[in-house]
């Protein structure tokens, strides 16, 4: 099926069966590899992506439920406010480790971010909730997201 997408400010078109996970579109045919496939059940968040400006899990929401929504990945977070304070904290603090879980990770705190610019302990662990760091970089995500909240280093 002819679909056609906005992902990262620009048109994309291709040929998918609606059915078809948005991350397997995104990985598989547009060659798009920063979204990173990790449980295939929405459990992990390591398949981040924002769909109008909210995080969702792309390993399974269906090609064909996007629309006309604008996708944003990782590869272009960092063209909006809140994901380019983001990935400079992530840089800042050395948050990554084996960088698997990372792009999930920055997806969910840049619309975090968005939302609420100066969240406090609670809102970092409802918007975090569910994105698995197998190497334990869970106090880093947390100081790079007050950072980037903040400008300061803390």
């Amino acid at each position: 099926m002819a679909t056609t997408l906005t992902i990262n400010g620009e048109t994309k078109s291709f040929d998918a069966p609606a059915d078809m996970p948005l991350l397997w579109v995104l990985r598989d045919i547009l060659g798009m590899t920063g979204t990173k496939f990790g449980c295939g059940i929405a459990q992990c968040g390591a398949c981040t992506v924002h769909i109008d400006g909210k995080p969702v899990r792309s390993c399974v929401l269906p090609v064909g439920a996007v629309r006309d929504r604008p996708v944003t990945t990782i590869e272009g977070v960092g063209a909006s406010a809140a994901g380019a304070k983001v990935q400079k904290a992530w840089l800042d603090l050395e948050v990554i480790q084996c960088g698997y879980c990372q792009s999930g990770q920055i997806m969910a705190a840049a619309a975090l971010l968005a939302a609420t610019p100066n969240p406090d302990d609670s809102d970092i662990d409802a918007a975090m909730a569910g994105n698995i760091c197998r190497c334990g970089t869970y106090v880093r995500i947390r100081e790079a997201i007050k950072q980037a909240a903040t400008g300061r280093q803390s």
